[in-house]
């Protein structure tokens, strides 16, 4: 087959579109025909060489996937070869075929293109362990959500409206406020040109989040704890901003506050089934149905990957960033 290999660490440039061998699926495995993949921030830490895959994992980037099961490994029950499928992964989704573990897997929802799908398992998975399974936000509760144009935040958005809290968002520009307003948003930062906390203070009569899903770290810690509301949550999934910072424990005391931190990549294989079948019970209904869907910004050969990380880098992008396989390369 063919894979996105990084040969040596670099910039896009450093991605190249190379021959492989083929994955064999092991003891609960199934190998995937991938359609499609998606680019996220992970897979551009790794082409810089700041973030390796967990051990046994595919060298190749790639988090997610969408195609068709081709072959069953010992003892897989409840998939059928030609299955369409998505896929959370720990690597691999960048190459023609991958080997993955049935509880990483999903069906495609009803009525989503095949292509489409390979958009939802990263930002599903993260935005429903991170916001309801750790942070519990409650219907008439506001969610605060850095980076709400990103795949993860425009994901975030339609899942908490669909709860029935109240969202607000930073992002970076009227236009891409306007796109999270177009998906529920209710109130809108522009990073860049205010201060996250004194507005959404004004918007909540003072009273603040009680949950914000941060993909800052360091930079935003100080001003998230104070942004917080009594009782709130905040739950960091990203580090844009530096992994060291400084915490007011005094003011997590005053607020009864919480402050998690998780990552979704290196988790053992039992903790991800159990994220997927969440996923599988409280998501796919909502998009199978049209109240959530995925949000796509463009997709590219996959062979093109360097310029995918080009756009992800630039942050012009809104939602998701796909790459679609040339099986016949």
């Amino acid at each position: 087959m063919h894979a996105i290999t990084i040969p040596e660490p670099g910039g896009p440039e450093a991605l190249v579109w190379a021959e492989v061998p083929d994955p064999v699926p092991g003891e609960g495995e199934v190998l995937v025909d991938v359609v499609s993949s998606a680019v996220n921030r992970a897979d551009v830490l790794q082409r810089q060489g700041f973030y390796n895959p967990p051990a046994g994992a595919s060298p190749y980037p790639g988090l997610e996937c969408a195609g068709r099961i081709s072959a069953l490994g010992p003892g897989v029950l409840g998939w059928s070869v030609g299955d369409e499928v998505c896929a959370l992964l720990s690597g691999g989704g960048y190459a023609e075929k991958v080997a993955v573990p049935v509880g990483q897997l999903l069906p495609v929802p009803e009525g989503l293109d095949l292509t489409l799908a390979a958009a939802l398992p990263e930002v599903t998975a993260t935005v429903w362990s991170n916001v309801f399974m750790v942070a519990h936000l409650r219907p008439a509760e506001t969610l605060l959500i850095h980076g709400g144009s990103s795949g993860i935040g425009t994901m975030a958005i339609q899942l908490a409206k669909a709860v029935g809290a109240r969202v607000a968002v930073t992002a970076g520009g009227p236009e891409k406020l306007a796109r999270c307003a177009e998906l529920g948003a209710d109130i809108l930062i522009d990073y860049k040109e205010q201060d996250f906390v004194d507005e959404l203070r004004k918007a909540t009569d003072g009273a603040g989040a009680d949950v914000i899903l941060d993909i800052v770290g360091a930079k935003y810690l100080d001003r998230n704890v104070r942004a917080l509301a009594v009782n709130g949550r905040l739950a960091i999934i990203g580090l844009q901003g530096g992994a060291k910072g400084e915490l007011n424990l005094g003011a997590l005391l005053t607020k009864r506050a919480a402050v998690t931190a998780t990552s979704l990549r290196g988790r053992p294989l039992a903790e991800k089934a159990a994220i997927v079948a969440a996923v599988r019970e409280h998501v796919w209904p909502l998009i199978s149905d049209g109240v959530v869907r995925p949000i796509v910004d463009r997709t590219l050969p996959m062979r093109d990957a360097a310029e995918a990380h080009r756009v992800m880098e630039s942050s012009t992008h809104v939602g998701k960033v796909l790459l679609q396989a040339d099986t016949a390369a």
